[in-house]
């Protein structure tokens, strides 16, 4: 037997890349545990994934439904093609891999094989963003949003922390289209201290103001509450946004914010070409809302090998 390609993938623990946090204090990967509960109920589900079960913690499921977890190896093209099939078949697959094989080298299976013939497949990209940091640009998921949101009857989500998460594994039971769940490495800080109530094309409004508001999307949502916070102290009343649903957007919280408070600011971990930002100002040019914005997120070029902080 060769070297399962999670073990190569063990030493993402530098203490530096979650900006000081204490990593024993925030939870880990929730995927496997919260959909292995899901499965006791919905004998629909089956979990699949590209010989990284232990980075998504995917074995999680498979530990306590074997029968319904399929490792197809380094072979993410192969994966989300069975998904799809096993989905035309009454299935529910969710085809885990890191973001950056997700999006990027399975675009054309995630475009024709499950968003075309409208298939419930869940395309689940993890270690997204710069979360990969020391494995370098190849490794990086930075341009996904711009690409996934792009292909028409794909949903595309972004969870915000271990809570979120779960509340969007258990929204997804009951959405009809294909899906792109973004996530994080699975150490992100929380933001929601229970599982929220959430509906797919509804952002969430986490903290409210009248001078500014920030949209934010998965692991910046935690960021750009501390940056309110840094705000307050100085008279500045910010709102913050959680754009979790990238696709649809949530067109009435942007112009909301457009009118009733004085700036915005997108703030995303990815690309700024296409991605949160340019989804943000697409709805504010259409709507001719006239105010002061700007993005803050990964400049357009490739990030250098390091700590993701």
């Amino acid at each position: 037997m060769g070297q399962d390609q999670s073990e190569i993938f063990n030493g993402l623990k530098d203490a530096r890349s979650v900006d000081g946090t204490d990593t024993r204090a925030i939870p880990a990967f929730v995927f496997g545990e919260e959909l292995a509960d899901l499965a006791e109920h919905d004998p629909r589900i089956v979990v699949l994934t590209a010989d990284l079960g232990r980075s998504n913690r995917a074995l999680d499921f498979a530990a306590r439904h074997p029968g319904r977890f399929v490792n197809v190896g380094i072979a993410e093209k192969n994966m989300v093609t069975i998904a799809a099939g096993m989905a035309s078949c009454g299935h529910l697959p969710f085809a885990a891999t890191f973001g950056s094989f997700a999006a990027l080298l399975c675009a054309e299976q995630i475009r024709t094989d499950c968003a075309y013939p409208d298939l419930p497949v869940r395309i689940v990209g993890h270690h997204s963003g710069m979360s990969m940091g020391f494995y370098g640009t190849s490794h990086h998921s930075l341009e996904d949003l711009g690409m996934m949101r792009t292909i028409a009857d794909l949903t595309v989500v972004c969870a915000t922390d271990a809570n979120h998460l779960r509340a969007l594994l258990r929204l997804s039971l009951h959405h009809p289209h294909a899906m792109y769940l973004r996530l994080g490495r699975g150490r992100d800080p929380e933001v929601y201290d229970t599982v929220p109530d959430l509906r797919v094309g509804q952002a969430q409004t986490v903290r409210d103001g009248s001078n500014l508001t920030i949209i934010a999307t998965g692991s910046e949502v935690h960021p750009a509450l501390r940056a309110a916070e840094i705000l307050a102290e100085r008279g500045v009343s910010a709102r913050v946004v959680d754009m979790w649903t990238i696709s649809p957007l949530d067109r009435d919280a942007v112009l909301d914010a457009a009118n009733t408070t004085g700036a915005i600011l997108t703030v995303e971990e990815g690309n700024l070409t296409g991605g949160l930002g340019t989804a943000v100002a697409e709805v504010l040019f259409d709507a001719d809302a006239r105010v002061p914005f700007r993005r803050h997120g990964v400049p357009d070029e490739h990030v250098p090998v390091g700590p993701p902080a």
